[in-house]
């Protein structure tokens, strides 16, 4: 029996939050899948501490005794309005997705490290944020939810930002490929979802040659070492491409691929604005320590913040199609 697709939503009540419940019917998620919608409240005014009586009445829900201030103030007013805003997203959810099974959760703290600690905990296939970022300033906040939520996770998150299209519009994909394996990962994970009819993937491999220095373009020798090398890197992303075209021809998608030369990070956005493509699929590094993910240069990082379409950052990866959440029944028969 394959395990459902388990989907982690914060949701916040803001026109953002509103357009990532949009943007969630164009990610080929599966018709059937447990879904949570989890919002977070601040409390910044503090509030008397918990009487005797309600620690010994909260003691029999907690692991540990720092718990306690959390789940008092989830009685509390703004306790019950993140709840009542979390069954208002799960409501919903349910009408766009009648076949998951959804349930609405509050706390209190902060944002990030509440659905961190909640994804630890339930262990979500996918996490989705929403982008409160309007202008290329507020999407390079690091502090943001979305940001945050991306550094720290161990799941795939999606940062969802929802586009104002006619209805029925085809769905259009860029992934990102370089051949590594979480660009692998990527490419299967876009493969073995379901897509709307007439939907499109453009795969792009973005090639960042060696230039020759000055004592380099003097020395023909040198030069010729440095064209070999660029052109063994061509060659080798044709096959990465190929691969690629190959792993997506059953998804049902129009696939085409793409080279260029430059920047990932900047290459991926200008194709998607250009194209107008509804999501960049990227895979990404797995990383050892904290510090690691931190890293400002990382191409999947750096395309999520500055992206106007929608970015999902790939990991864990899936090598049974037959246990793959996503998998349809035709593809584990």
């Amino acid at each position: 029996m394959t395990d459902k697709m388990k989907i982690l939503i914060g949701y916040d009540g803001s026109d953002c939050a509103e357009a990532a419940f949009d943007d969630l019917q164009k990610a080929g998620l599966p018709p059937v899948a447990e879904a949570l919608v989890m919002s977070v409240t601040e409390v910044w005014l503090p509030a008397p501490p918990p009487s005797s009586y309600e620690v010994l009445a909260h003691a029999d829900s907690v692991h540990i005794p720092a718990d306690i201030p959390r789940v008092y103030y989830q009685d509390s007013p703004a306790g019950r309005e993140a709840k009542q805003l979390a069954e208002r997203g799960a409501a919903r959810l349910r009408a766009t997705f009648p076949g998951w099974e959804v349930k609405a959760e509050a706390a209190i703290g902060s944002a990030t490290k509440e659905l961190i600690r909640k994804a630890d905990e339930w262990q979500p296939h996918l996490i989705v944020v929403g982008s409160h970022g309007r202008s290329m300033l507020g999407r390079l906040v690091l502090g943001s939810v979305s940001q945050g939520v991306l550094t720290y996770a161990r799941s795939s998150v999606r940062v969802a930002r929802g586009r104002s299209d006619e209805p029925n519009t085809p769905v259009r994909l860029i992934i990102g490929a370089d051949g590594s394996p979480p660009s692998v990962t990527a490419v299967r994970e876009v493969a073995l979802r379901s897509w709307p009819p007439m939907s499109e993937v453009r795969v792009i491999a973005v090639n960042d040659p060696l230039t020759p220095t000055l004592v380099g373009r003097l020395i023909p020798p040198v030069g010729r070492m440095v064209e070999e090398s660029n052109q063994a890197d061509r060659e080798w992303l044709r096959k990465v491409l190929d691969n690629a075209a190959e792993d997506l021809a059953s998804s049902g998608l129009k696939v085409s691929t793409e080279t260029s030369e430059g920047d990932p990070k900047h290459e991926l956005i200008e194709t998607a604005e250009t194209w107008g493509a509804d999501c960049i699929f990227v895979g990404a590094l797995g990383f050892t320590h904290s510090l690691e993910r931190l890293a400002l240069g990382s191409v999947s990082a750096s395309v999520a913040a500055r992206a106007h379409c929608s970015v999902e950052v790939v990991r864990r990866p899936r090598t049974d199609a037959s246990n793959h959440p996503y998998a349809s029944e035709a593809s584990r028969n």
